[in-house]
């Protein structure tokens, strides 16, 4: 009967052991799985630090990036939902940051356009100073026309652009 009564207790301690050391096991487990997904969190952190200093200089950067964004989001959802917790918001690019761009792309075409129209308005009138200092030159009027028709170019460049990155950005906060 004592035998029987320490082969209960022999067991029981032994089957304690291993349960002690089953949960230590498991709680081991989920510090490394923890400690991995903070890993690639931060080389996610790391890999878009770039992304997000360039779009502070040019809004360009974020219709550039996030599309990037968009597939390392998908690969790596519990990681981004880790950084969009720290960030309050959505990681890398937040809705707020996405809007300045835009406010930014524009407030930059704005200023460009009206740097572009003075710098061609001052060309035309130089031309034409030179048209009426001589006998009406062909060469002249050509020249005038040139300045015209390449004021009329590169407006038609860049306000392309301004309107494809405009949309693009504005698509993003969506």
């Amino acid at each position: 009967m004592i035998a029987t009564v320490a082969l209960v207790v022999a067991t029981v301690l032994v089957a304690g052991a291993v349960c002690w050391a089953a949960l230590r096991i498991a709680e081991e487990i989920r510090t490394a799985r923890i400690d991995a997904a903070r890993t690639r969190a931060a080389s996610l952190m790391h890999m878009f630090a770039p992304a997000v200093a360039a779009a502070s200089a040019d809004p360009r950067a974020v219709v550039a990036w996030q599309p990037i964004a968009d597939v390392a989001r998908r690969a790596f959802p519990d990681e981004f939902a880790l950084l969009d917790r720290a960030s309050a918001g959505r990681f890398p690019f937040s809705t707020a940051q996405i809007q300045a761009a835009h406010a930014q792309w524009t407030a930059d075409w704005l200023a460009w356009e009206r740097m572009h129209d003075a710098e061609y308005k001052r060309r035309a009138v130089e031309a034409e100073e030179a048209l009426a200092g001589s006998a009406a030159s062909a060469t002249l009027r050509a020249r005038l026309d040139a300045i015209e028709q390449e004021k009329l170019d590169s407006y038609q460049r860049r306000y392309q652009e301004y309107v494809t990155v405009a949309k693009a950005l504005q698509a993003l906060t969506t």
